[in-house]
C-alpha cells in the first residue's frame, strides 16, 4: 500500500503471501503517477531497509521522485518510525472491517475489492472531518 503523509490511501495491490513488497514498489507507482499529473505528485518516498536497492534509487529519481530509502546495515540518526506510522495506522484502520482482518476469499479480485472499498471509507471519514 502506498500512502500520503497522513495515512490516506492511494494506492494498493494484493498479492501471495510469498512475494515480497519491493516488487510491487515500482507497479505501484505506475499506477499513481498518471493519477498524479491532474493532482499534487509525489516529491518523495520514504521506506525501510527492504526496498534498498541502487534499480529503485535510480528508477525513482528518473520519475521525479527523490527516494529517502534506509540502507541495509547502517543505522540512522533518526528513527523510521517517523515516517512509517501513517502507513501502519492505514493498516491498523483497514483491520477494523471484518472482512480485511482475516482473508475469507480465496478470490483475488474480490479481495482487492473489499480492500479498495475499505480505503473509500478512510477517505470519505478524511473527508468528513475536514467539512
Amino acid at each position: 500500500m502506498l500512502t500520503d503523509a497522513d495515512g490516506l490511501p492511494l494506492a494498493s495491490f494484493t498479492t501471495a503471501a510469498n512475494v515480497h513488497d519491493v516488487r510491487l514498489l515500482l507497479p505501484l507507482l505506475a499506477v499513481l503517477l498518471p493519477r498524479a499529473l491532474r493532482g499534487r505528485r509525489p516529491r518523495e518516498l520514504h521506506a525501510d531497509r527492504g526496498y534498498d536497492s541502487e534499480r529503485h534509487r535510480a528508477e525513482l529519481r528518473l520519475l521525479g521522485v527523490e527516494p529517502h530509502l534506509r540502507r541495509r546495515g547502517e543505522a540512522g540518526s533518526e528513527p523510521l518510525g517517523h515516517n512509517r506510522w501513517p502507513v501502519e495506522r492505514t493498516f491498523a484502520h483497514l483491520k477494523k472491517n471484518r472482512r480485511l482482518r482475516t482473508r475469507y476469499d480465496r478470490s483475488h479480485d474480490i479481495h482487492q475489492g473489499f480492500i479498495t472499498l475499505g480505503c473509500i471509507k478512510l477517505a470519505y471519514r478524511r473527508w468528513e472531518r475536514l467539512c
